[in-house]
């Protein structure tokens, strides 16, 4: 029986399903990251890393902290500069071997030892460290002057304030096969975010109720290969082509390695056939620049007819309803024709706004738009309300 199967089989519910609840249990103590939890585990899932780009304070550094804590996995952090010195990635060199004649580093609780490893600020170290971690990320293999040392490396995730422009570090940064852009929680979360970061500040991050054992982790990881990919390649085909007509550019590593990703994404959804829609994991794999994360969310959401270019949609109307109700409030009283005829004016218009909203509604199935344009209507009926009372001197 395959590796696949045999999983599928097992304790009735299945392995795949732990793979919901890891992200359940990974996202818990954070408010608005289901994205990078769900990048995580792809990374995971595939042995490969990911690159996490954005500002500091986004939560990326306890994301990881706690994923290690749910597969019972060494964890190495380390914020790097261009002045670390190798010895405190890899350990320093033991003198009393060094005066035997022996070059030996003690690698105790460093990043050879390590299966998880998180290196802030990655892209600003200095070319001897980049250099190394070239090879342990290919090939799991750590040379130091005379000796070579298999490292326990499962997956290694970097995290940048900006995507690396020097020429040097192009081949560090394709290493990434996964690459996500962390953004600040949208406004609409930030009543949640101050109650979660209040329960931490008072308790500390809440224990996992789940831990699995790396051995699940390692079948899970034999089961990607054994997704049937038969059903998206000629999508895929037709997805790299539009891409590079885009100039959005994937090497032949990162073309080849994709696949992985799509897999390990029908594996994440409890299926072991992909289909179309596994193919948006691409936003992780395609993007180079900044201005390419938005690029390819657009152009997948045209291909897929995905919900993001409708939820993108509601976002924009989402604001500039709130900029009209700002503009709105800076009208005292209606105390001329000109400030009524502008009043209905914007009447009218929101009017035709909502219809647009509920036609959208009518589109889709998808209850996250459903939701969001239920949440735009509401807003847009009070403006409205605001409106009329105004017109009417209440």
């Amino acid at each position: 029986m395959s590796t696949a199967k045999r999983l599928d089989n097992q304790h009735g519910n299945s392995d795949l399903g732990i793979l919901q609840k890891l992200l359940m249990e990974l996202t818990k103590p954070f408010v608005g990251r289901e994205e990078e939890a769900k990048v995580i585990l792809l990374a995971l899932l595939t042995r490969e890393h990911a690159a996490l780009i954005g500002e500091p304070g986004t939560a990326k550094s306890a994301l990881i902290r706690r994923a290690a804590q749910l597969l019972d996995m060494k964890c190495f952090i380390y914020l790097l500069t261009k002045y670390t010195e190798p010895a405190e990635l890899f350990g320093p060199l033991d003198i009393n071997a060094l005066k035997e004649g022996k070059y030996v580093r003690i690698t105790s609780n460093k990043l050879p030892e390590a299966e998880i490893v998180f290196l802030d600020e990655i892209f600003k170290a200095n070319s001897a460290i980049l250099n190394t971690l070239l090879t342990i990320m290919n090939e799991r293999l750590f040379y130091d002057g005379y000796t070579e040392i298999r490292v326990s490396l499962w997956s290694l995730f970097g995290a940048s304030n900006e995507v690396p422009q020097e020429p040097e570090l192009e081949a560090l940064y394709d290493r990434f096969l996964l690459r996500h852009y962390v953004k600040p929680v949208s406004d609409e979360l930030w009543k949640s975010l101050l109650k979660k970061a209040w329960e931490i500040e008072k308790n500390g991050y809440p224990k996992p109720e789940i831990v699995i054992d790396k051995s699940v982790l390692q079948k899970l990881q034999s089961a990607v290969f054994e997704v049937d990919l038969s059903g998206v390649e000629a999508k895929l085909l037709k997805l790299f082509s539009i891409l590079e007509s885009k100039n959005i550019h994937l090497t032949d590593r990162r073309k080849g390695k994709a696949l992985k990703v799509i897999a390990a994404n029908a594996l994440l959804n409890g299926r072991l056939k992909a289909v179309e829609e596994d193919l948006i994991i691409l936003k992780f794999v395609a993007p180079h620049d900044i201005d390419d994360f938005e690029k390819v969310n657009i152009i997948l959401a045209e291909e897929l007819k995905t919900p993001y270019k409708y939820l993108r949609e509601l976002e924009e109307i989402q604001m500039s309803v709130r900029e009209v109700g700002n503009y709105i409030a800076s009208f005292p009283v209606v105390n001329s024709r000109f400030v009524e005829y502008r009043l209905l004016e914007i009447y009218r218009d929101l009017e035709s706004t909502r219809d647009r909203v509920l036609s959208m509604v009518k589109e889709t199935e998808d209850e996250s738009v459903h939701k969001k344009a239920m949440e735009v209507v509401e807003q847009i009926n009070e403006l409205l309300e605001k409106i009329r009372r105004k017109i009417e001197g209440r």
